[in-house]
């Protein structure tokens, strides 16, 4: 039966196309899961996806308005747009010096407790322009588009001051108006203790509640409020203070957590209901088993792990295996984990954490939207939702991990426009 609104874009011969259609958030085997089409079609009215299928019942389905955009992706590969739910795209400096002491035996941690780290991006940060924050920022989100990523949750936390927070944000609210990458804003005030506050911790900690979080929230900087729970940084019961003052001033709730030692982080992110809890290097059993209760999401980070040089990873099996909603991020930052590449976070996924393609894509897909609460929402090819997709230049959809260290990328497609064509 003929639809009744006319296809503004038409990609027709798709070797695989992967529609993610299944369950949502994806558990244990449903993981798998990818709703795979061979000889596919996807027709896009406007910026909504009008039909998909196989590629001649959409082609038969689907009137063309006049001017279409026909694709013939003459048996490629063709997925969602790609989501990255963890990453702190706003900075200037850069820190390759610290990349190569750490290459030379010092930690991360010995590097930050000597002032670097965290620190050092804060006190460049707090004399950065906005002019030179948006120029930077926005190279980053590029580079993201051309390997095949729509949508990023994009977090604060250089700033570690009022001022310099919502400056962050703000670089993050003015670039979301204008790039085609979907940003999803995050406070992410307890990064780190400045150095002017590392004396009176308290102090700083009630800035954060009294004044910070109100801040942001009045001038709806933020969806999210994210912490940095662990040993050194915030502790348990500082975090739990922190994040419930900021749930009690409507925003959702996002953990650092157990990603030098297991501290608890996993439980509290789960007892207060949190969206995810991200790292999880150290996840202790009882963690596992409340964020399965609470379905709260795992966001797994592998690019930090390699980047730190670190020889455990977040055991993403046991995970999946207890039941807990798993997703993969970037991590994109200029201290622990400088890549733009999802694809090559799907590389370490599979080598590191034994996550087979469709699992990875899983991760970076439907339960990826999950940890943005966007559930159902993106992550998905589907009727009526945004058409945001990627052709890969690729005909096995298990060749993204196995083909690393290059882009992959044809096209991306986002809200029904090409906006990479490489």
């Amino acid at each position: 039966m003929p639809l009744e609104k006319k296809a503004t874009l038409l990609i027709r011969n798709v070797g695989q196309l992967i529609t993610m259609a299944g369950p949502v958030p994806r558990r244990g085997d449903q993981m798998k899961e990818i709703g795979l089409i061979e000889n596919g079609g996807v027709a896009v009215a406007g910026e909504e996806i009008l039909a998909v299928g196989k590629s001649d019942d959409v082609e038969g389905r689907a009137p063309l308005a006049e001017g279409c955009a026909v694709i013939d992706a003459d048996g490629a590969v063709v997925t969602p747009g790609l989501i990255d739910p963890h990453t702190h795209p706003v900075f200037s400096m850069t820190r390759e010096k610290e990349f190569e002491m750490r290459t030379q035996g010092r930690s991360y941690m010995e590097i930050a407790q000597s002032g670097g780290g965290i620190r050092a991006s804060v006190r460049d940060l707090r004399t950065s322009s906005v002019d030179v924050l948006i120029r930077e920022t926005k190279k980053r989100l590029d580079r993201m588009l051309r390997h095949g990523i729509t949508t990023i949750e994009a977090k604060s936390g250089y700033g570690l001051s009022t001022e310099s927070e919502i400056k962050q944000l703000e670089v993050v609210r003015d670039l979301n108006l204008v790039h085609p990458i979907d940003l999803v804003p995050t406070f992410l005030g307890a990064h780190e203790v400045p150095d002017e506050y590392r004396d009176k911790r308290n102090q700083y900690i009630d800035l954060i509640i009294d004044e910070m979080i109100p801040a942001v929230v009045g001038d709806s900087l933020a969806e999210f409020s994210d912490i940095f729970c662990e040993e050194g940084v915030f502790d348990i019961e500082e975090s739990k203070k922190i994040q419930q003052a900021a749930s009690r001033a409507g925003l959702k709730l996002k953990f650092h957590a157990d990603e030098l030692k297991s501290t608890g982080g996993a439980e509290l992110a789960a007892s207060l209901q949190a969206v995810s809890a991200d790292h999880l290097v150290y996840i202790s059993d009882a963690g596992m088993r409340a964020m399965a209760r609470s379905g709260t999401v795992a966001v797994l980070l592998p690019g930090t792990t390699f980047s730190l040089g670190g020889k455990q990873y977040a055991p993403a099996r046991r995970l999946i295996e207890a039941g807990v909603v798993v997703a993969l991020s970037t991590d994109c930052n200029p201290g622990s984990s400088y890549t733009e590449s999802l694809p090559f976070i799907l590389t370490l996924a599979a080598l590191e954490m034994k996550l087979t393609a469709a699992e990875a894509l899983c991760a970076v897909t439907v339960n990826a939207a999950c940890a943005i609460d966007r559930a159902g929402k993106i992550g998905l090819l589907k009727e009526g939702l945004p058409g945001d997709l990627v052709i890969w230049d690729i005909s096995d959809y298990r060749e993204l991990p196995y083909h690393y260290a290059v882009n992959l990328v044809r096209k991306v497609v986002k809200r029904g426009k090409v906006v990479v064509n490489n």
